[in-house]
């Protein structure tokens, strides 16, 4: 791994215990969060490896519950995350899986509400550093340290492309893009950072272009 600065060997400002077990859970949490746009009304997690296995003592439960609240890892209203989840109409359910996953501190997190459902998978990796591997089937790697352009589109000739003219007509840089698709002339979707923030009028344009299903900033 390639650590910027000091600090991110140090980890981040947190509440406890762990960096990898509430610091990168609670990242997940919170990524997952922004990717579906609004507080769900109902989130079901499925947590693998050591993840499934200490969670509960480790405080992953609680940290996976303030991300999905919108807490930062030093907000002290994580300890109790689980409760103020409770008043606020978000139902929690927790699940331990035995199935072996690539990394051990992995967790899958199904939110759902009468608008739709989305489905995130995320690992923390250390340090309080996590990626999101997998968003409704779609392979990926997001870190969420840099904003993040999510398009879904028709895989189709041109749409990339498309897309990238829209950027570079608005002078946005593409720092680092990656295509995922589950079969060929399905769906597919492109994760793009870029050096400029890619504002509302450009992602109005970049939804407007053909074939594109949706667009959301992480």
């Amino acid at each position: 791994m390639k650590y910027r600065t000091v600090f991110d060997i140090i980890g981040p400002i947190m509440i406890g215990p762990s960096s990898s077990h509430t610091a990168g859970a609670a990242r997940i949490g919170r990524a997952a969060r922004k990717i579906f746009g609004r507080k769900p009304k109902r989130v079901i997690i499925t947590l693998y490896g050591s993840f499934a296995k200490t969670y509960r003592g480790h405080g992953t439960d609680i940290a996976l519950a303030g991300g999905l609240l919108d807490f930062d890892t030093f907000d002290k209203r994580i300890v109790n995350a689980l409760e103020i989840a409770k008043e606020e109409g978000v139902d929690i359910i927790f699940r331990e899986s035995d199935e072996l996953t690539d990394h051990p501190n992995t967790a899958r997190l199904r939110l759902e509400d009468e608008k739709g459902t989305m489905e995130v998978v995320g690992v923390s990796i250390g340090g309080g550093k996590m990626e999101i591997i997998e968003l409704n089937g779609f392979e990926l790697k997001l870190s969420g340290n840099d904003p993040v352009l999510l398009v879904l589109h028709h895989d189709q000739y041109g749409a990339v492309a498309r897309v990238a003219t829209v950027l570079a007509s608005h002078k946005i840089n593409i720092g680092f893009m990656q295509v995922s698709r589950k079969e060929k002339g399905s769906e597919a979707l492109m994760s793009i950072e870029t050096d400029q923030p890619v504002e509302p009028e450009v992602q109005k344009e970049i939804q407007d272009l053909p074939g594109i299903l949706a667009v959301t900033i992480l």
